[in-house]
């Protein structure tokens, strides 16, 4: 993550289609079909999802799986703003005056998604309890709170992990108001990244990553109170966590205090641009690091005898629920490629590219299909981990869980 791009200083041809209200709309919705689809493929390859966030199975079998409900939810919001913007393209045409006027459009849109989230839908057949309960857990974690394992632990570390995807979709959302509210400011107009001072744009950015910081530092307290200590460590793991997240901060901050430099500070410009190139580099390595052998369990930075061990694929483990030893290869590689697009900035080539919106709602796509893909191999492993206890990993408040231990399960 590298902060807020500069933008064209003109209203572009991209913007004139797809405003910056229907993007942060747009990757809203996404994240309800890809929710859907982690759902579906993992209940296919018979993990029980809603198990491990301790959401309220089925009754019967005659009872459709969770997923179809999400689909529902998201089918429902991909026809809402379907229908906004073609109303939209056909009053603005691609005139820049008319896009900018008729920005009440794609307002209105955020504000009626926004309310299918909370109001309940029971006669329209859309999920009512999932929402409840993600409204619930949002509350929750928004304040940097944990769950007990039996309420549902799992569920909100997901949850936050895939908040600070969405980090810079947050900050869109934010723009959008603060223009749309601004005297004679308009929400589809050229997105104004600074609105609201320099400050409040990186610390909306910074939220998602403090509130995953705080999270961890609840896990190592209450490991620290634990029965188990003696059994389970001392937590250090849930430290090392906390301070992958404390990574972030440099990064926006480095960024933001660069877009915000006067000109003629060139001697200061550099030292910044030499720091934020640092900030970047330790994040992005750190994280993959923690994605691969932590969050996946996997033994590619493990030491030799048990990455080259002849029971599993070199790197990988012993049980692989998801796919073929190749797909796991190819996700790896995709996770350092998409965690590191920062470097783009490093090329005189490519560098102007990350300037325009239509590049900058790319990167944020990455970034969200990223997570999409995160999540369905971070289940797996909290599914693996269950199977190898007896009980959920989270159930006997495991400081560093012995990874890669599994007891030996048929598939």
């Amino acid at each position: 993550m590298d902060g807020d791009p500069r933008v064209e200083p003109q209203l572009d041809s991209f913007s004139l289609t797809f405003p910056l209200p229907y993007r942060v709309a747009f990757i809203i919705i996404l994240a309800v079909w890809g929710w859907g689809l982690n759902l579906h493929f993992l209940h296919v390859r018979r993990i029980d999802v809603p198990s491990l966030i301790r959401y309220p199975g089925r009754l019967s079998a005659a009872h459709l799986p969770h997923h179809h409900s999400t689909y529902r939810l998201a089918t429902f919001l991909t026809a809402t703003s379907g229908a906004s913007i073609l109303v939209f393209w056909m009053f603005s045409r691609r005139d820049p005056q008319k896009v900018i006027d008729y920005d009440w459009i794609p307002m209105t849109n955020l504000l009626i998604l926004g309310a299918l989230f909370v109001v309940p839908l029971r006669k329209l057949s859309v999920s009512h309890n999932g929402r409840g309960r993600l409204l619930a857990t949002l509350r929750r974690v928004s304040l940097g709170g944990l769950a007990e394992a039996k309420d549902g632990k799992f569920g909100d570390i997901l949850l936050a992990d895939v908040l600070t995807s969405y980090a810079r979709v947050f900050a869109d959302l934010f723009v959008c108001l603060c223009m749309f509210l601004t005297r004679n400011g308009s929400a589809t107009d050229r997105p104004d990244r600074d609105c609201g001072g320099g400050i409040l744009v990186p610390l909306i950015m910074a939220v998602p990553s403090a509130i995953r910081l705080r999270q961890c530092l609840i896990e190592y307290s209450r490991v620290t109170r634990s029965p188990f200590r003696e059994a389970t460590g001392w937590g250090g793991q849930h430290l090392a966590n906390a301070a992958k997240y404390s990574t972030a901060f440099p990064v926006i901050l480095l960024g933001s205090l660069l877009r915000n430099l006067p000109a003629p500070e060139r001697n200061v410009a550099v030292g910044l641009y030499r720091g934020w190139m640092a900030a970047c580099l330790l994040n992005s390595l750190y994280s993959f690091y923690w994605d691969v052998a932590k969050d996946w369990d996997l033994t590619l930075f493990s030491e030799a005898t048990e990455r080259d061990s002849p029971d599993h694929p070199f790197g990988l483990r012993r049980r692989l629920l998801i796919h073929q030893p190749g797909v796991y290869y190819a996700v790896i590689a995709m996770d350092l490629v998409l965690r590191c697009t920062w470097m783009l900035k490093l090329s005189p080539k490519l560098d102007h590219l990350t300037d325009f919106e239509g590049s900058i709602f790319l990167i944020q796509f990455l970034e969200v299909f990223r997570r999409w893909v995160w999540i369905f191999f971070r289940v797996e492993t909290e599914w693996i981990r269950s199977a190898s206890t007896g009980l959920g990993a989270d159930d006997i408040l495991l400081g560093d869980f012995p990874a890669n231990r599994y007891v030996d399960e048929e598939d």
